[in-house]
C-alpha cells in the first residue's frame, strides 16, 4: 500500500510537468448499434490528422475490431497480466499508424490485481500516457460492475445511439446511471444509421432534452451517420470504410463529427485533466 502511494505521488507530479492522453470510452446501451465501427473509423481520422491514437479493444468475448481492419494480433492486454509480455509489447500498429491494443478480458482484471502487479501495470500505462494524444476504449455493449469502474475513471464518454425507440431508451439508462455516479463526467453523443438528417437530428434532441429535464446534464451533440451501404460494402472487404470510400456520405459525416469533437476538445479547460485515467483508477483500486 506504502508504494501504491509512492508511485501515485509520482504520478501526480508527472502530470503537472507535462501533459497527458485525453482517455475516452465509446459506449452504447445496446449491442449492434456500429460502435466498434465508429471507434476504428474515428481513431483513424484523428490518426491522419497527426493526432497519436491508441485504440484499445475492450469489447470482451464479442471484439471485432481486428475483423473490422482485416488483421488479427497475436498479443493482448492479456499477456501482460500474466507476465509475458510488457504492455507496450501487446500494441499492434493499424492504418495512419494508429497503434492498437487487443483485450481479451481486458481491464475488468485490473480491479483484482495484487499490490505489485497492479504498480506494475499504472508504471508502464502511465509511460502511454506521456505517448499517445488520445486513448480511446471501444467498450461492449452496456455495462456491468467492472466496465462501470473503467468508464468512470475515462475523461470522456462518447455515446453512440440509433433512432431505434430502444436504442435510445438504453442510451438513456446508461448515461442515468454512469451520471448518478459521476455527474461531472462529461457525455457525446452521436446518432448512428439515420435515414434523413431530421431523424437524427430529432433523436439527439430526444435525449438532450430527456438529460436536461430529468438530470439537469448537458450533453454534447456530435452529429449523426448516415445509413449508408458504403458500411456494409467495407466491412466485407475489411477495410474501414474511411479508407474504402473516403468521398462516400459516411465517411463525410464521420470527418464532420471529428472537426466538431476536436473544436470542443481543444476549447476545453487544461484543468480538467486534473483527475487523469490512473489518478481515478486508484480511488476505485486503494478504496475496494
Amino acid at each position: 500500500m506504502h508504494d501504491q502511494a509512492e508511485n501515485l505521488r509520482n504520478f501526480i507530479a508527472i502530470q503537472e510537468q507535462s501533459n497527458v492522453s485525453k482517455t475516452m470510452a465509446v459506449i452504447s446501451g445496446k449491442g449492434g448499434v456500429g460502435k466498434s465501427n465508429f471507434s476504428v473509423n474515428f481513431a483513424i481520422n484523428l490518426a491522419g490528422r497527426g493526432k497519436r491514437v491508441l485504440l484499445f479493444d475492450m469489447d470482451i468475448g464479442m471484439g471485432n475490431i481486428d475483423i473490422l481492419l482485416g488483421y488479427h494480433s497475436n498479443n493482448s492486454i492479456m499477456d501482460f497480466f500474466n507476465g509475458s509480455l510488457t504492455i507496450k509489447e501487446t500494441i499492434s500498429s493499424g492504418p495512419n499508424n494508429i497503434s492498437i491494443i487487443a483485450g481479451g478480458t481486458g481491464l475488468t482484471n485490473l480491479f483484482s490485481l495484487d499490490d505489485e502487479l497492479f504498480n506494475r501495470f499504472t508504471e508502464q500505462f502511465n509511460e502511454l500516457l506521456q505517448e499517445y494524444d488520445f486513448i480511446l476504449f471501444d467498450m461492449g455493449a452496456g455495462i456491468n460492475e467492472d466496465t462501470a469502474k473503467l468508464l468512470l475513471c475515462v475523461d470522456e464518454l462518447i455515446v453512440i445511439t440509433t433512432p431505434e425507440p430502444t436504442s435510445i431508451t438504453d442510451a438513456y439508462s446508461v448515461m442515468k446511471y454512469l451520471h448518478s455516479v459521476n455527474s461531472d463526467i462529461p457525455f457525446h453523443l452521436i446518432c448512428n444509421r439515420v435515414g434523413e438528417e431530421l431523424q437524427g437530428k430529432e433523436t439527439m434532441n430526444r435525449l438532450q432534452t430527456v438529460m436536461r429535464k430529468f438530470l439537469q446534464k448537458e450533453i454534447i451533440p456530435l452529429g449523426y451517420l448516415p445509413d449508408d451501404r458504403t458500411v456494409m460494402l467495407a466491412v466485407s472487404k475489411q477495410i474501414p470504410f474511411i479508407l474504402y470510400e473516403p468521398s462516400a456520405n459516411i465517411s463525410k459525416a464521420l470527418i464532420d463529427i471529428t472537426s466538431r469533437y476536436l473544436n470542443h476538445s481543444f476549447s476545453e479547460k487544461i484543468t480538467y485533466r486534473q483527475s487523469h485515467f490512473l489518478l481515478k483508477i486508484k480511488r476505485f483500486f486503494l478504496g475496494r
